[in-house]
C-alpha cells in the first residue's frame, strides 16, 4: 500500500489543499445545524467509521445505510455502497447536501466560508490562482486531497507481503482458505474490495434483517434490473476495527460476517474452525491508524449564519 507521502507526491496535492481539507472535515458549520461534521460518521479515531448501524443526520434522522470508512477509501474505485461517486471530491459534496446528513447547500456552505477571514486566507493559499477561490467545489477538491492521506500502511499482511514471517499458523490458513474458498474474486487489490459490484446473495440471499428489501442498492442508480441488490464489494482493510458489517450494518461480529458471506455468497457452510481462521487473517490487515491532530478551527464571524434545526 503506498503511503500518504506517495499519494500526495502522485497527485500534486499541496500542504495548504491539505490542511483546509482537514479543518473542513472537522469543521461543523458546514452542516445546516452546526453539530455535523464529516468525522462525525467517519470518526478517525474509530478506523474511519462511526461503528453504529447507521449514521445519525440532520434532526435525529437515520441514513439509509452503514457509513463506510474513509481510511483508504482513494483506493476505491468509486465511493458509497452502490458506487454513485466517482471520486472523493463527488463524494464530499453529497452528505453536505442529503436532507438526512448536513442538510445544507452550496450557497449556504460558501457564504458560510467567506463569513471567516482564515477560512478565506487559506482558501487563497490552497486554490490561489482563482479570482473567488471560495467555492463548493474547492471545498470539495480540499477535502478530497485530505481524506486522500488518510491511509493504513505496513499492516501485517502487507509485511508478509514484503517478505517478513508475520502471520502465525492459523492466519496462513485463514489466507488460503481466503483464496482458495474464493473470497478473493470479490474482495483485492491494494484495498482488498472495493474494486467492483458484485449481488449480495450470488448463492442465498441472507434474510431481510441483513439484506433490507427496500434497498435495491447499485438499481437506484443505474436502473437496471441486473443491478438490483448489487452493492460495491466492501474494502476489507482495518475490517477489524470497523463493527457493524454490510451496507445494512444489523452484524455485529466478524465471525458471523465471515459466515454469511461463506454461505450467501460462496455457496461454502464453513465450519467453526474455518471462520475462525478466515477472521484471524482479517485481523492482519489492520494497518498504522492516521494520526490526526484535531485542529483548532476559525471563530464565527458576525456574519456567520446561525445554526438552523
Amino acid at each position: 500500500m503506498p503511503t500518504a507521502a506517495e499519494i500526495i507526491k502522485e497527485k500534486g496535492y499541496t500542504p495548504e489543499q491539505i490542511q483546509l481539507g482537514q479543518w473542513l472535515f472537522f469543521e461543523p458549520r458546514l452542516s445546516r445545524s452546526h453539530i455535523i461534521s464529516c468525522n462525525t460518521c467517519h470518526s478517525v479515531g474509530t478506523g474511519g467509521a462511526d461503528n453504529i448501524p447507521i449514521s445519525i443526520g440532520h434532526g435525529w434522522q437515520h441514513g439509509p445505510r452503514n457509513s463506510p470508512t474513509v481510511f483508504n477509501a482513494v483506493f476505491n474505485a468509486a465511493q458509497f455502497w452502490d458506487g454513485r461517486a466517482a471520486d472523493l471530491k463527488e463524494q464530499a459534496k453529497g452528505p453536505v447536501q442529503a436532507s438526512v446528513e448536513m442538510n445544507n447547500t452550496p450557497d449556504a456552505v460558501e457564504t458560510t466560508l467567506r463569513s471567516m477571514p482564515e477560512y478565506v486566507e487559506l482558501f487563497g493559499k490552497a486554490f490561489g490562482v482563482e479570482s473567488d477561490p471560495v467555492t463548493f467545489d474547492n471545498m470539495a477538491r480540499a477535502l478530497e486531497a485530505f481524506e486522500s492521506t488518510l491511509v493504513t500502511p505496513n499492516a501485517r499482511f502487507d509485511q508478509f507481503l514484503a517478505g517478513q514471517p508475520t502471520l502465525d499458523e492459523q492466519e496462513l490458513k485463514g489466507l488460503n482458505l481466503f483464496i482458495n474458498k474464493g473470497c478473493i474474486a470479490c474482495h483485492s487489490g491494494v484495498n482488498v474490495g472495493g474494486q467492483g459490484y458484485f449481488p449480495f446473495g450470488v448463492i442465498k440471499k441472507p434474510g431481510a434483517e441483513i439484506l433490507p428489501p427496500n434497498d435495491k442498492g447499485r438499481f437506484t442508480v443505474t436502473n437496471t434490473a441486473s443491478d438490483e441488490y448489487v452493492f460495491r464489494a466492501g474494502p476489507l482493510r482495518n475490517i477489524a476495527l470497523t463493527a457493524p458489517y454490510f451496507h445494512s450494518g444489523e452484524v455485529w461480529d466478524l465471525e458471523q460476517a465471515v459466515a454469511i458471506m461463506g454461505s450467501s455468497q460462496l455457496g461454502h457452510e464453513l465450519d467453526a474452525d474455518e471462520v475462525k481462521a478466515i477472521t484471524a487473517f482479517l485481523h492482519t490487515l489492520t494497518g498504522e491508524q492516521p494520526q490526526v491532530v484535531y485542529p483548532t478551527l476559525p471563530r464565527s464571524s458576525i456574519d456567520t449564519p446561525k445554526p438552523q434545526q
